[in-house]
């Protein structure tokens, strides 16, 4: 062969694979593109979950609460309004357990009661997470505001964090090395971008996996903590403007950047939890007290936030889902009654009995947060997705936190894997404002070891003694469970303590490991 044909033979060759990689290059353009088509359909979701609100806070659920909330009940004026919703649990860290996993927290290695200092994740090692699901199917997914689901913190000493498992204690992060990344955190459950802390005790607002800040708190400190000079110190007072700003700031960077990809938000701010830190600004606006006026400021900052979701021409395509983790800490509250030193424990609030009229946070339901009552357990849940769910509509169909994951799943025509989100239901025909829920029931607990059940009409509670056979309630009926109609049908009690005990031993697959 001579020269030129050496040449020709070599430039046909590079020709034949430019062709190649040109054509590889179309194609694979090509499936992005249609990739990028499939995401355009997708909705947005954003999440709001407020921290120990009320079922009768909200206007739109007690005609008599003595809150403004406009924000929130134009919401439910522009959506559907569910009034038999579930948390289901009367405490934060399991609650969230149930919304992000679709799974009923007794599953967990967490038992009962919320996560203490620097315990770890409440999921198991490859559990998968509502933020997971929707990266997965190529959302850009962002938290902000509290997490209280566990991480592992990183020490000076290689040892537990210094008051590891207590919730208050002078020596809280003495060991703790600032300089190093939190691990098994939001961000390694689902959340590209995350700002907040995991459990308010422990102070620390983590940035991503980076520890930033801490929260000044009344209850708590970080006194013994070392190495801490670039840490910034946050007022509880601003914390809620503070990821407000992020929140609506990470909307407006997400449209700017690729506004054809669809985002998770979720917004969990730390109120209305004590201690109750509403700004000045807000502070003697209600007749509901301090207490009040935290709640009216959450609605303020909610209100911000859809408002960004207006400006940004982002409303029409995103799903908003609003509920509470659980019921209010408050039995009564009034203008007249001093709440700044009140603490988390039930014992330093004012009890009902006292007064002959005021605020009712939890409006006509029994019970607080950390009880198996409904006003522990039940929470006002509104869903707004306008051309899909219908306007200014109420539906009294059972729901519960744990159906979250499936429904949006069910949206977004994502396929669970059977052994995931077990406690969940697809109940986007309920969003719809359809009578046609799949829940039949939903297991509730309080913030023990105490577990009830709801089947229709009816709801179950385990006894607390030997001497105690447990409580039955018609809620149709007596939704403020003044009456115990155990006695008049024990038969139905034993019937929904056996459906409740099947449910606690079902599909409990691999979600049981200890930390």
């Amino acid at each position: 062969m001579n020269e030129n044909s050496k040449y020709r033979l070599i430039l046909s060759k590079l020709f034949l694979l430019m062709g190649f990689f040109f054509i590889c290059s179309c194609q694979e353009k090509g499936r992005q593109q249609e990739k990028r088509k499939q995401t355009v359909t997708l909705p947005n979701v954003v999440i709001i979950l407020a921290d120990d609100l009320g079922y009768g806070d909200l206007g739109s659920y007690n005609k008599n609460s003595l809150v403004p909330t406009p924000n929130l009940d134009k919401l439910a004026s522009q959506g559907i309004r569910l009034t038999d919703a579930y948390c289901p649990v009367a405490a934060c860290s399991p609650s969230r357990y149930a919304l992000m996993t679709g799974s009923y927290p007794f599953r967990s290695w967490k038992k009962t009661g919320v996560l203490a200092n620097y315990e770890p994740s409440m999921m198991a090692k490859g559990q998968l997470t509502l933020p997971q699901m929707l990266q997965n199917a190529g959302y850009t997914t962002a938290g902000f505001g509290k997490w209280h689901l566990g991480a592992s913190f990183p020490t000076l000493d290689g040892e537990k964090p210094a008051s590891y498992g207590k919730h208050r204690a002078p020596d809280n992060g003495a060991n703790l090395d600032l300089s190093k990344l939190i691990t098994d955190g939001p961000v390694d459950h689902g959340f590209e971008h995350w700002y907040g802390f995991s459990c308010a005790s422990e102070c620390w607002i983590m940035d991503e996996k980076e520890i930033v800040a801490a929260l000044q708190h009344d209850f708590y400190n970080i006194a013994s903590a070392q190495n801490k000079d670039h840490i910034e110190i946050v007022p509880s007072d601003e914390y809620l403007d503070r990821i407000t700003t992020k929140s609506t700031q990470f909307l407006q960077r997400h449209t700017q950047a690729d506004k054809d990809q669809p985002f998770f938000l979720y917004f969990a701010p730390y109120v209305p939890h004590v201690p109750l830190a509403a700004s000045k600004e807000f502070q003697g606006t209600t007749k509901a007290g301090l207490y009040g006026d935290y709640v009216y400021e959450l609605d303020t900052y909610i209100g911000k936030l859809l408002d960004t979701l207006d400006s940004l021409q982002l409303a029409e395509n995103t799903v908003v889902l609003f509920a509470s983790d659980n019921g209010s800490h408050f039995e009564i509250t009034r203008s007249d009654i001093d709440l700044t030193t009140t603490t988390n424990s039930a014992e330093s609030i004012p009890k009902k009995d006292q007064y002959d009229s005021g605020h009712y946070p939890n409006g006509v339901l029994r019970g607080t947060k950390r009880t198996a009552w409904e006003g522990g357990v039940r929470t006002p849940f509104i869903a707004r997705w306008p051309g899909h769910f219908p306007k200014n509509t109420k539906s009294t169909q059972l729901f519960a936190l744990n159906d979250v994951i499936a429904t949006l799943a069910s949206i977004i025509s994502y396929d669970l894997p059977v052994d995931m989100a077990v406690d969940s239901y697809d109940q986007l025909s309920v969003l719809e404002g359809k009578d046609e829920s799949l829940r039949k029931s939903v297991v509730v607990q309080s913030s023990g070891n105490r577990y009830g059940v709801r089947r229709g009409d009816w709801k179950y509670i385990e006894p607390t003694g030997e001497d105690d056979n447990g409580e039955l309630y018609n809620l149709k009926d007596d939704v403020s469970e003044s009456k115990n109609r155990y006695k008049e049908h024990p038969e139905l009690a034993q019937e929904l303590k056996e459906h409740l005990n099947a449910i606690q031993k079902s599909e409990a697959s691999n979600m049981d490991a200890n930390p």
